[in-house]
């Protein structure tokens, strides 16, 4: 009988060893990525840094998320994390804790997008309330004259790409469940008075923000658009585009204009990659320009939208494709392996805004490229879990 060298019985153990303790690195990304997360803030409400229950776009999109991997998993500690944010959040009388419908802020509207699964599986009345209170806001919330959503109280005559994602999928999907087709039209109108007042015709990417009144700083005096062009932003519209096309109707009149749309901006901003990692700039077209930096919540807005926009036949099959071959640069780029097991996406800008208060943001190449860059910001997190789930990876 052959002798095993003695080198090799010494590593069997060892070999064993990490085999048992580490099953977690076999895992799939989204749910290496959501158990991070869970681990990272054990309770829900702690997504994003907060210290304290606060009602947030950001909780919404990341736990939005994760309920897709327990739809995906049907492992229940997905779907009890998510709904106790919702839980902890939503009253029994459906009003929502630091919630006001008169500010007026359509970021508030985005996290009701949760609220769907959790009502369908729960039956607990004060989730529809809930729904039903944010699309409540959206009959009285202010508009341009062109019938575009403000994005504020605080910000008025100003529509923000960021808005498009904030409110469309949310009415569309409402307007689907409760039987409110008017809301399909709403939708378009929302999505088509954007492009409208956004679109840059030369490079045929979107500006962040558009200020009827021209009242504020950051806006053109004749176009009264903002003066750069932030990829994130860029990356929330087409997000709204590819997520309100699962419930506008085949036969709805503006469908297709949806689909055109999102035809044209997947083929637009393919062409301000990086070309040495597949990725792209906070600043999207000025790549050259010192202090510009590659952006992980803008990437991957970008690559979950051509996947999902060629998986679902919106888009030509090549962007499966480059999706799934941008996903795998992306996870050289951006996702770190860390010491304890669990793993981070890194170079998030935490925020980007317009305009304000206390400190002004000009909308300027260096107001942009100053806001801090941080790991593990939802924005990033939520998109890249739902991106691993399309893929399968």
């Amino acid at each position: 009988m052959q002798k095993i060298p003695a080198l090799l019985l010494m590593l069997v153990p060892i070999f064993m060893m990490n085999c048992g303790g580490k099953e977690a690195l076999t895992d799939p990304y989204y749910v290496r990525m959501a158990d991070s997360e869970m681990q990272r803030n054990p309770e829900s409400w702690m997504i994003d840094f907060v210290k304290a229950p606060k009602w947030n776009y950001t909780h919404g999109l990341e736990l939005q998320a994760i309920l897709q991997v327990w739809e995906k998993t049907v492992d229940e500690k997905y779907f009890n994390y998510a709904e106790n944010y919702a839980d902890t959040m939503v009253n029994e009388d459906g009003t929502i804790k630091t919630y006001n419908l008169e500010r007026y802020n359509i970021d508030h509207i985005n996290p009701g997008r949760m609220l769907y699964p959790i009502y369908k599986r729960t039956g607990n009345t004060k989730y529809l309330k809930a729904l039903q209170l944010l699309r409540s806001q959206m009959v009285t919330h202010p508009r341009i004259s062109n019938g575009g959503y403000w994005h504020k109280q605080i910000y008025p005559h100003q529509v923000w790409l960021d808005g498009l994602y904030m409110a469309c999928p949310f009415l569309a999907e409402y307007g689907k469940t409760f039987d409110e087709p008017g809301l399909f039209d709403e939708v378009a109108l929302q999505l088509d008075t954007a492009w409208e007042d956004l679109i840059d015709e030369k490079s045929g990417l979107l500006y962040h923000g558009w200020d009827e009144s021209r009242e504020q700083r950051w806006s053109d005096p004749v176009t009264g658009k903002s003066p750069h062009f932030w990829s994130r932003s860029i990356g929330w519209y087409m997000m709204a585009l590819v997520d309100v096309l699962d419930f506008v109707p085949e036969n709805h009149p503006k469908r297709n204009d949806i689909i055109d749309k999102l035809n044209k901006l997947s083929s637009t901003v393919d062409q301000y990659r990086d070309p040495e990692t597949g990725m792209w700039y906070q600043v999207t077209d000025l790549p050259d320009r010192e202090g510009n930096y590659l952006e992980s919540s803008g990437s991957i807005m970008f690559i979950y939208t051509w996947v999902k926009g060629a998986q679902k036949g919106y888009l030509p099959e090549e962007f499966a494709e480059k999706g799934a071959a941008a996903y795998d640069q992306y996870l050289k780029q951006f996702i770190r392996e860390n010491g304890d097991g669990t793993i981070s996406v890194t170079s998030v800008c935490s925020v980007a805004g317009l305009g304000g208060d206390k400190v002004y943001r000009d909308g300027s190449f260096e107001y942009y490229t100053s806001e801090p860059v941080r790991d593990d910001d939802p924005k990033a997190v939520g998109p890249f879990i739902m991106t691993s789930l399309l893929l399968d990876r």
